[in-house]
């Protein structure tokens, strides 16, 4: 299903991880390599479309400012270690602005996180990040399933993250991305309570004009999708439109890893 006159225009944002040639083995499938990620912004930019941060999306679905024409979004979740290196560098060679969403307890000395070992960027380099074109949101502490976390646990996450990234800016960090886009209407409420103005899930869907502001739809970039696949989601197509109500399928894995965390205790979401 893509966009139709009738129905929303659809705004691709898309999802990186690590940009690297030597990835972990448990991120390796999400990952792409520098010589990719150079062609997949080369065809942004070829696309005639408008490079936005989460800031304008929001505003938009808001009300606050329309959308320029044709948008589309470049996100980074976690904070991997290529990120405010030669990924950053990458996008600022083609004036590409971005929104990297990080998690705190990865990147803080002595943090701790459920993600698995990896080269990471640690907090000291976070404004540098933003002053080299990108903004700044949250990916929770821990990188947990949110979905099957106690409502404790849950806000602790969500307002933990968000201080530790206020207090290296000095200004509001309005923005969450859910770890592995595991979320549910509990969690959103509670997004929206811990002070965000957005959301992002993954969905793998294009997002759109009338997208919802806390799970905005997001396309995930993994090792196997070729030019041809990101000039696809850049026309439009390629992938279903949000907004759209999750199904069956979604909702019974969401209650069985409910279940799961009830016994195990919280688990890293990926």
């Amino acid at each position: 299903m893509t966009a139709s006159s009738q129905g929303p225009a659809a705004v691709p944002v898309f999802l990186y991880h690590a940009v690297t040639d030597d990835p972990p083995d448990w991120i390796a499938e999400f990952t792409v390599t520098p010589r990719e990620f150079a062609a997949h912004l080369d065809a942004v930019v070829d696309s005639g479309r408008t490079p936005v941060t989460i800031s304008a999306l929001a505003d938009h679905l808001a009300g606050r400012a329309p959308l320029p024409p044709r948008p589309v979004l470049l996100t980074f979740d976690d904070g991997f270690a290529d990120l405010p290196g030669p990924t950053a560098e990458a996008l600022a060679e083609r004036a590409l602005p971005a929104t990297a969403y990080l998690t705190t307890g990865a990147i803080t000395p002595g943090g701790r996180s459920l993600l698995p070992p990896a080269p990471m960027m640690t907090l000291a380099r976070v404004a540098e990040l933003e002053r080299s074109g990108m903004e700044i949101g949250s990916h929770t502490v821990s990188h947990a399933q949110l979905d099957t976390l106690t409502a404790g646990r849950l806000r602790a996450e969500l307002v933990d993250s968000k201080a530790v990234l206020e207090d290296a800016l000095g200004h509001p960090v309005p923005h969450l991305a859910y770890p592995h886009g595991y979320n549910s209407p509990r969690v959103r409420a509670m997004a929206s309570r811990a002070g965000y103005e957005t959301a992002t899930a993954v969905r793998h869907a294009l997002s759109s004009d009338r997208d919802e502001r806390y799970r905005i739809a997001r396309l995930i970039v993994r090792r196997g999708h070729t030019v041809a696949d990101v000039t696809t989601w850049l026309a439009g197509g390629g992938a279903r439109v949000a907004p759209y109500r999750d199904g069956p399928r979604t909702i019974g894995w969401r209650w069985y890893r409910h279940a799961r965390a009830t016994l195990r205790g919280p688990e890293f979401a990926g």
